[in-house]
């Protein structure tokens, strides 16, 4: 699940720090800009996961021209926050499926385990 905000970056005495400004106390920083944008990222999944996991609900992002940075440049940042999620270990379920799909899938080397979560994911998403 991509998300995807708008980041003011700001230079400071030739190191770099970041926000979100439609994401509360959401900032990194970092000594190069290659660096900050990763922690930007680090920093935004991080978030994200935080507020799905506590329930909370997640502001929409704003459009990318409602920002300005006299002190650097307003960029998107992406980030997936399923990938810092806490509970990622996996469990085991036993599902059944028409034997004719089974063998469709089967010729055509589908992973049962990615689609049921891409399913899943999406089916979540939606309510």
């Amino acid at each position: 699940m991509l998300k995807i905000y708008p980041a003011i970056f700001h230079e400071e005495d030739g190191s770099f720090w970041v926000e979100f400004p439609d994401l509360e106390g959401c900032q990194s920083c970092g000594a190069t800009l290659e660096e900050t944008m990763e922690l930007a990222q680090e920093a935004l999944g991080l978030y994200l996961a935080t507020k799905i996991e506590s329930k909370e609900e997640i502001p929409e992002p704003s459009d990318i021209k409602c920002f300005e940075a006299s002190d650097g440049f307003v960029s998107y940042v992406t980030a997936d926050p399923d990938k810092y999620r806490r509970k990622t270990k996996a469990v085991k379920k036993t599902l059944s499926i028409p034997e004719w799909l089974n063998e469709e899938a089967e010729k055509k080397h589908i992973n049962f385990s990615s689609v049921l979560q891409s399913a899943l994911l999406s089916e979540i998403e939606k309510r």
